[in-house]
C-alpha cells in the first residue's frame, strides 16, 4: 500500500495520539496537528486541509503502515489520506 497524501480535517483535540504513532508526518501543536513540512511535496507545515499535498516519494510506502496506524487510533476521526 502507499498513501499518496494525508491531512487533517477540522475537530482536532489535540491529543498527541498521532504523532506518537508517527512523528515522522505529524506534529501537534497548541491548537490542532499538522502535516509536517519536511513530509510534504511543498515544503509547508500546515494541516493540509486546503493544499492537499502530496506526501515526499520515499515516504509514500515507508510509512503507510504507521499513517494508517495513526488514522485508526485517531479518537475524533480526522485524519484522512488517498491511498494508491
Amino acid at each position: 500500500m502507499v498513501i499518496t497524501r494525508v491531512w487533517i480535517e477540522e475537530g482536532c483535540i489535540v491529543c498527541n495520539a498521532c504523532e506518537t504513532t508517527c512523528p515522522e508526518v505529524f506534529n501537534v501543536t497548541e491548537d490542532s496537528c499538522h502535516i509536517r513540512a519536511e513530509s510534504r511535496v511543498d515544503g509547508k507545515q500546515t494541516t493540509n486541509l486546503s493544499e492537499r499535498s502530496e506526501l515526499k516519494p520515499d515516504l509514500q510506502e515507508s510509512l503507510a503502515d504507521q499513517i494508517e496506524e495513526a488514522a485508526e487510533g485517531c479518537p475524533v476521526e480526522v485524519i484522512k489520506f488517498d491511498k494508491a
